[in-house]
């Protein structure tokens, strides 16, 4: 009878079981004694270390896998939600939209199909309204600019339902408006016209142009900067002929990034190649402004100047005066107002080595300039130092140009004819300017004429020369 089986005869079931238990208890006393002992002695258990890393090794592989698979889910959503519409910018917002669109014309209403509409409601809006015009925040301006409603529906429903699309484009398609304050030649570059450059300007002509609140004298202004960007008729989106417009690429709105200007950090694009696009899209001959020599002996060496003049307001009241004198510094003289037609107006201005005026929008033809060209700003009585170089001294030295300003003083101004020498007018305009623009305008801009001291004003002249020999 072997060992066992006394052992199993001597004691009862129960008692195997106490006893087996009290076993099973002192051999983990003694193994925890043994482990408190010699810890300091016994290295890790190479098993152990295996199992240990290969469950954390596991865990990572999960963990990882996990991490993965959201993330595909994060792309997934993120594609779903383009094209969006970027809301954030100061001066305008613009929607890219990518997919099966279409524009009901005589709704303002643009569809786009969605293929998962469900994380879309998770993720983001499914619908905006934005007007396509760059003053945001400009009541006046955006009160008659029409508003567009851009609309998500699922893919299924748009493919089988009401618009059905009857005429469908190939290229990319853009949608701006032609209301706010277009007629004023800075609005018209300021509000649209680089905006839309900026815009446009990658598709190398091959965009179609839709514009709302159609203004057609001025597409016939502009044409030639139009044309140039885009190799299509427009599209009337006023015209009410039924018509669905349909498209696999479509932008509402136009990019802006400052008055007049071009920021080439949020751009590939710049001032100076607007310029030099304008000038290609004009036929203008003069790249760059004379480079006068230092010879006094030089005689057929006359730059060209342009006196932007004015009929109704900031005029120059010795008109005559300040011609006289440019001639006998040395300069070829031309004294013009703005001219309706652009693209003759256009010629004139890059003809010339130097252009002055008032500061007003008759000096946005400085677009026109060759390079290296002088501008001129005159300065009225007001304290607009900020806006004048906010709105055209600094876009000039972005396009290459000289800037000079002349800042008039209270005796060359007609305000002072009108008030007396110690009124706020005079001696405070920030205090008319707190008034409101239309306090302001009314004074400085509406009622105010100038008659320069030529021979104080000379100096810039004389600058102005100096300049054009750099």
């Amino acid at each position: 009878m072997t060992y066992q089986t006394i052992f199993a005869k001597s004691f009862s079931r129960h008692d195997q079981k106490r006893l087996g238990c009290g076993a099973f208890v002192g051999c983990l006393v003694v193994a925890f004694s043994f482990c408190a002992v010699f810890k300091p002695y016994l290295s890790p258990l190479p098993v152990l270390n295996l199992q240990l890393s290969l469950g954390f090794g596991r865990f990572k592989m999960l963990s990882s896998m996990e991490k993965s698979s959201n993330q595909r889910q994060i792309d997934i959503k993120s594609k779903e939600v383009k094209p969006i519409c970027d809301l954030s910018q100061q001066r305008s917002d613009v929607c890219e939209l990518n997919g099966d669109i279409r524009i009901s014309i005589n709704s303002s209403t643009i569809f786009l199909a969605s293929t998962q509409m469900s994380i879309l409601k998770e993720t983001s809006n499914n619908s905006w309204t934005i007007r396509p015009y760059a003053r945001k925040g400009d009541e006046t301006a955006m009160a008659g600019v029409t508003k567009f409603k851009i609309k998500m529906e699922e893919a299924h429903s748009i493919s089988q339902a009401d618009p059905r699309c009857n005429r469908t484009h190939n290229v990319t398609g853009i949608v701006f408006s032609t209301g706010g304050y277009l007629g004023n030649l800075f609005h018209d570059f300021s509000d649209v016209l680089i905006p839309l450059y900026l815009t446009a300007r990658e598709f190398d002509g091959q965009v179609q142009f839709l514009v709302a609140n159609k203004k057609s004298w001025w597409l016939i202004k502009h044409g030639a900067l139009l044309q140039k960007l885009s190799r299509y008729e427009i599209i009337d989106m006023d015209k009410d002929d039924g018509a669905v417009h349909c498209f696999s690429r479509l932008i509402v709105g136009l990019k802006h990034h400052k008055e007049l200007d071009i920021d080439p950090s949020k751009s590939p694009y710049s001032m100076k190649q607007f310029t030099h696009f304008l000038r290609s899209s004009y036929s203008l001959k003069r790249e760059t402004a004379i480079k006068l020599v230092r010879d006094d002996n030089n005689s057929t060496m006359r730059p060209r100047l342009l006196i932007v003049s004015r009929k109704r307001t900031r005029c120059f009241m010795n008109e005559g005066e300040i011609v006289k004198m440019s001639k006998r510094l040395g300069f070829d003289v031309t004294v013009t107002e703005a001219d309706s037609n652009l693209s003759r107006f256009a010629q004139l201005v890059n003809s010339c080595d130097v252009m002055m005026g008032v500061h007003g929008a008759g000096m946005t033809n400085m677009v026109f300039l060759p390079e290296n060209a002088v501008l001129i700003q005159v300065l009225p009585l007001g304290g607009m130092e900020w806006l004048a170089r906010t709105y055209f001294g600094e876009p000039a030295k972005d396009m290459n140009l000289k800037y000079l300003e002349y800042k008039v003083s209270e005796e060359e101004s007609s305000l002072i004819q009108q008030y007396p020498i110690d009124h706020e007018v005079i001696k405070n305009p920030r205090a008319i300017s707190k008034q409101g623009w239309g306090a302001f305008r009314s004074i400085y801009l509406d009622k105010q004429n100038l008659k320069l001291d030529v021979n104080k004003f000379r100096a810039t002249l004389l600058e102005a020369q100096q300049l054009l020999q750099m």
